[in-house]
């Protein structure tokens, strides 16, 4: 199966609100690699990295986030796969 990695910056009402918990459980459960990070301007990074169905599916997570996060856009840049990654962390 093709693996795939992308980079998905997400803005909205997505810190204070357990995204990062969340979006590490998440990953945690489809066996994806990478990390999710808080950024200024209330701002969500998140690198996943795997099969595309389940970063596909990571993707389709992060548009709707956990129940009190509010998305309001979502930018999705894909990027060549690389091997500096293990497992899915929180960063600072």
């Amino acid at each position: 199966m093709e693996e795939v990695r992308a980079l998905v910056l997400i803005r909205g009402r997505v810190q204070g609100v357990a995204f990062r918990h969340y979006t590490k459980r998440m990953a945690d459960g489809l066996g994806l690699k990478g990390y999710v990070r808080n950024l200024p301007l209330r701002r969500v990074e998140a690198l996943f990295q795997g099969p595309r169905p389940l970063v596909e599916q990571a993707i389709g997570w992060c548009r709707q986030g956990p129940a009190l996060a509010r998305v309001d856009d979502l930018d999705l840049r894909w990027q060549d796969p690389a091997d500096d990654l293990e497992g899915f962390e929180i960063r600072q």
